[in-house]
């Protein structure tokens, strides 16, 4: 059976809502949905899909480094963004981010996040081989 890792972030949310930042099983690692709020609560770049995709993705690679992986192991990245009319905000910093790994990704418009000033929230699964 396999080893069954729960990643925290420490945040109130996760045991008020039960979830986890990360989990990992074996050698998959799954990125809980991820916005662009600091440890206080503060929304980090009101405004901008770009910037806070850039604060997601620095999130998301904390929770990685915790299970013991990294953004190399990183094969499907899935986006949920409130203006689609902005992809390319988002996909910029996407693309910094993943030029050289290119894992299978999706981008998705939804009617709303959390708080109406999130723009984005993107989630990751990973695998080492």
């Amino acid at each position: 059976m396999s080893e069954h890792t729960l990643i925290s972030s420490g945040t109130v949310w996760e045991k008020k809502f039960g979830y986890s930042r990360a989990v990992r099983v074996g050698n998959t690692i799954a990125v809980a949905g991820t916005t662009a709020v600091d440890e206080n609560g503060a929304v980090i770049g009101i405004g901008s899909p770009y910037e806070q995709a850039q604060f997601i993705f620095k999130k998301i690679e904390r929770a990685l480094v915790q299970a013991g992986a990294s953004l190399r192991d990183v094969i499907r990245v899935r986006t949920f963004v409130t203006d689609i009319s902005r992809w390319e905000d988002v996909a910029r910093a996407q693309g910094e981010v993943f030029a050289e790994i290119r894992p299978a990704a999706t981008l998705v418009q939804v009617c709303a996040l959390v708080k109406p000033e999130l723009l984005v929230e993107i989630e990751v699964d990973a695998l080492q081989v």
